[in-house]
């Protein structure tokens, strides 16, 4: 997918008197684009679109007008687009019980190494690879970006009418599969056609 630019952002202004349509709109493409696997992970398959709209929404909450610190922005939030034939995903990892948040994510520890996270198409798998520095030897975040590169059988194979998608999640500590939407998997051959 091609990195989103200065030109691509409304301005700040702008984006204030569209920001309730504009939210709207992407709402209801991440609701094709989210996925729950299980009770404590869910993952939302990041494009061109719901990066835009997360620079959007930071450089309104910080009101960044500096064209220095808007590309900073740029830098950062470019790195979780897909790249060509790749999905890619923010996992949260979600609890809920206050009283135990230290407990249950720590829990967690390793989820971002080795084959935790897998995409299905039919009975073809393949395996996200997390991006560092989201996690220590003693500590966990709860955020996490993950990409998928399918192999070009993979893709065929989700092409196919009929064919089931799942999302699984293996992990010592949690393991849950859960089926993928049509919707989501059209979101995904867009996606992987650029």
């Amino acid at each position: 997918m091609m990195a989103l630019t200065k030109a691509d952002l409304l301005s700040y202004e702008d984006y204030e008197r569209s920001r309730d349509v504009f939210r709207k709109r992407i709402i209801d493409l991440k609701q094709r684009r989210r996925l729950s696997v299980g009770d404590k992970i869910t993952l939302l398959f990041e494009n061109r679109e719901t990066i835009q709209f997360q620079i959007q929404e930071m450089i309104r909450a910080e009101r960044i007008v500096d064209p220095d610190k808007v590309q900073g922005e740029l830098d950062v939030y470019n790195a979780l687009l897909p790249g060509e034939g790749e999905l890619s995903a923010t996992l949260f990892i979600e609890i809920t019980d206050s009283d135990h948040i230290e407990r249950d994510l720590d829990a967690f520890q390793g989820i971002d190494r080795g084959q935790t996270v897998a995409l299905r198409a039919g009975s073809l798998a393949v395996y996200g690879q997390f991006e560092g520095g989201h996690s220590k030897e003693d500590k966990i975040s709860a955020v996490h970006f993950v990409k998928f590169c399918p192999s070009s059988e993979w893709m065929r194979a989700l092409a196919q009418g009929g064919t089931s998608a799942s999302v699984l999640v293996h992990h010592p500590a949690y393991r849950r599969e859960a089926d993928v939407p049509e919707e989501m998997k059209q979101e995904w051959l867009a996606d992987l056609r650029g």
